[in-house]
């Protein structure tokens, strides 16, 4: 048991190196942005998956509604940067509402960010497995096992703490952001000079008339985008001194690009037509015309 617990946990640490182990702003970023960070890939499909429900006419929403979310991030993060300074040891909206509500209302808070942590692992690991069986579909009918070995591994590499955990992760949290972009950027400059066309796909008729309960349902289901934001105030004890400071500096990072990129796929579908489909998520759809529509043009 002992050998397992050395390579689960690693060698114990000295107390007097614990201040060795705390991050920067580009470990902090790997570790604890990934969350908020990944959450722009589904983000705007949750939208999509609402609004179809008003049938094909309604997609068009997905823009004002994204747009809307786009400004509640920016509130948010403001939020969260100021917990995190008035607030260096941590514990986000559970010490923010201990210290001026008292206990009770705090543990309310404590077992909702509990939840919230539970549903953010289920949410974020399908909808990695989801983009992976996008990409492969062949793997689709192992998606469960799939899911079960990410969550296994994360929590392993997690139990040999944040610095560790920071260099596993910090290569597929970046290598991510700039795949994005590039699908971004690439996919709205074909659009705008008219190098690409939508695939105009099957027109899906109602089931739900479009009423204000339905847009705000769409609101509510993109608001997914938003997941992972507390971690970083909740982990601000991890960062390098002033610890406060950096846990606000990376908030500050944190914003821009999943903002640029939940904004940037939620057109880029939009300009495509994509539909949100059980196969297939809707940025693996926008990747496949880009790609499908660029073979064809340098044949």
């Amino acid at each position: 048991m002992g050998r397992v617990r050395r390579f689960l946990v690693g060698q114990p640490l000295q107390t007097s190196r614990l201040s060795f182990e705390r991050l920067g702003l580009l470990g902090g970023l790997a570790i604890f942005a990934a969350d908020a960070l990944s959450s722009s890939a589904y983000g705007t499909e949750e939208i999509l998956r609402t609004l179809v429900l008003a049938g094909s006419g309604a997609l068009g929403w997905a823009i004002a509604i994204g747009v809307a979310i786009a400004l509640l991030l920016l509130v948010v993060v403001t939020s969260y940067r100021q917990t995190v300074v008035e607030c260096p040891s941590g514990g986000g909206a559970y010490v923010v509402v201990r210290d001026n509500l008292g206990t009770l209302p705090s543990l309310a808070a404590g077992g909702a960010l509990q939840t919230d942590y539970v549903l953010t692992v289920a949410v974020s690991v399908a909808a990695g497995v989801a983009a992976i069986t996008s990409a492969w579909p062949v793997l689709l009918e192992h998606r469960v096992a799939i899911g079960i070995f990410l969550i296994a591994f994360i929590a392993v590499v997690n139990l040999r703490g944040v610095r560790e955990s920071a260099v596993v992760f910090g290569i597929p949290v970046y290598a991510f952001i700039g795949l994005m972009f590039t699908m971004i950027f690439v996919g709205l400059g074909r659009l705008l000079f008219g190098e690409m066309e939508p695939v105009s796909p099957a027109y899906v008729a109602a089931t739900q008339p479009l009423t204000l309960f339905l847009i705000l349902r769409a609101f509510a289901s993109g608001g997914a985008t938003l997941t992972g934001i507390e971690a970083v105030a909740n982990g601000v004890q991890a960062f390098t001194a002033p610890s406060g400071r950096n846990a606000a500096r990376v908030l500050g990072i944190l914003a821009v690009p999943l903002g640029a990129m939940f904004i940037g796929i939620t057109l880029l579908a939009h300009g495509l037509e994509v539909h949100p489909s059980e196969h297939e998520t809707v940025a693996a759809g926008g990747a496949r015309i880009s790609v499908s529509q660029h073979d064809r043009a340098t044949r």
